[in-house]
């Protein structure tokens, strides 16, 4: 019955059944136990997976779609993306250096449904937001665009949302990125993340928390794409670290830190930081410690290849060429030793909907293929403490995606998703195979 779903073909209009929908493909990949089971048969009703190749299924079908030679997956996961910026005027990576003063926060808002509509459509259907420092006045747009997706005012994946980063004056995410600007240019309060001291970066977690945020998102070290910073330099100070830290947990969040130093992410999991976003200079020590503390890492590896520095500043292309090598063969060694390791892009430095890009680095850096489908499906889960989706499960969401192939095989089979449903909605459909 696949000419009942055609008005979700190619991402058009979501499509509603109104009783149970069965997917049959010709594989499907079982994550908890590694393997790639066949065939598939996947029955949802409502919102949730009610049965996996049940010996029967209900008499009541309302669609049926036979996917043919492919391969369903649970939807993959980002945990480190940024739908506020890219898109649809830069598709190929990096935003405007004028985008802090030029971009309202309408303009910001409205930027980011395309973005989050592109994501969804790339399989990705649940994200973690890890905000930037704009002037937004105090609003938490990822959060209002995440209750908009939520309300099914737009098409996107479920958002994590963490407000706006915290960084210290003149550190990375301070308005420095890409280039310099003049003093008392897009001044930022402690309420849009600029903080010092630990009076001030209390009260940033607090207005973070107040206002919605999921997770709290810090720049504990420099930046590759960031003036004012070496990538290695440690940020904040380890009483400032365990004040964030403290806040954080005391609520119920995590708290995830952007660092590339080793200095600052030994800082970081001395302080309880849950998650490391790049750790690209990360010692063998320092990976160890990872391990014992449980610290995950989302390494945004496929920047090395993916980022367009070509327009950047020259001592930005340097400082790219200089850590991105060294990022390169940190991972394989975090691989080797077993971090529990997330998936995650950086995008836009990655474009909005290359997303499954991550997943052949990771693979490229030392992850087995299925090792890969746990880091975008299971670990990623475990991250942001869902334990409702990232598996193919009865009484899971029904989050699912079709792919040609055998991704278990080749990795990039997850480039060609074919299918994908969020929440038991079918948002994409490009036919049988």
């Amino acid at each position: 019955m696949t000419g009942a779903i055609s008005g979700a073909a190619s991402g058009a209009a979501p499509h509603v059944t109104s009783g149970p929908t069965v997917l049959r493909a010709a594989r499907w990949i079982d994550v908890d136990a590694g393997r790639v089971r066949s065939p598939a048969v996947i029955v949802v009703e409502g919102n949730l997976i009610t049965a996996v190749n049940p010996p029967d299924v209900p008499s009541s079908v309302a669609v049926e779609i036979d996917l043919g030679e492919a391969t369903l997956l649970p939807g993959l996961m980002d945990m480190e993306i940024n739908l506020l910026i890219g898109g649809p005027e830069n598709p190929t990576g990096l935003p405007s250096p004028q985008h802090g003063v030029t971009d309202d926060p309408v303009y910001r808002t409205l930027r980011g449904t395309v973005n989050a509509r592109t994501t969804l459509l790339a399989g990705f259907t649940t994200v973690r937001n890890l905000g930037l420092m704009v002037k937004t006045g105090g609003y938490l747009l990822d959060v209002d665009l995440a209750r908009a997706i939520d309300q099914g005012w737009a098409q996107g994946p479920r958002i994590v949302s963490a407000g706006h980063a915290i960084t210290p004056t003149g550190g990375h995410l301070d308005p420095t990125m890409f280039q310099r600007i003049a003093p008392h240019i897009m001044p930022l309060s402690v309420e849009e993340g600029i903080a010092n001291g630990v009076p001030e970066v209390r009260k940033a977690v607090r207005y973070q928390i107040k206002y919605g945020a999921q997770v709290i998102k810090i720049s504990a070290s420099g930046g590759v794409m960031s003036h004012s910073t070496a990538a290695g330099a440690q940020q904040y100070s380890d009483e400032e670290l365990a004040a964030i830290v403290d806040e954080a947990h005391r609520a119920g969040l995590p708290v995830a830190a952007h660092a590339h130093g080793d200095a600052g992410i030994r800082a970081c999991v001395r302080a309880g930081v849950d998650c490391i976003e790049h750790g690209s200079l990360a010692t063998d020590e320092t990976i160890q410690m990872m391990v014992d503390h449980g610290t995950f890492l989302v390494p945004t590896s496929y920047l090395s290849e993916g980022l367009d520095v070509s327009r950047a500043a020259p001592a930005l292309q340097r400082k790219a060429a200089e850590v991105f090598p060294q990022a390169r063969r940190m991972l394989g060694k975090a691989i080797a030793a077993g971090v529990k390791i997330a998936c995650g892009t950086d995008a836009p430095a990655v474009p909005h909907g290359d997303n499954a890009k991550e997943l052949w680095a990771l693979v490229d850096r030392g992850m087995t293929p299925m090792q890969a489908i746990r880091a975008a499906t299971v670990t990623s889960a475990e991250l942001i403490g869902a334990d409702d989706r990232g598996r193919l499960a009865p009484g899971l969401l029904a989050d699912i995606i079709a792919v040609p192939g055998d991704p278990a095989q080749d990795i990039t089979a997850l480039q060609d998703v074919r299918l994908v449903m969020k929440d038991g909605v079918i948002h994409k459909h490009e036919g049988d195979e």
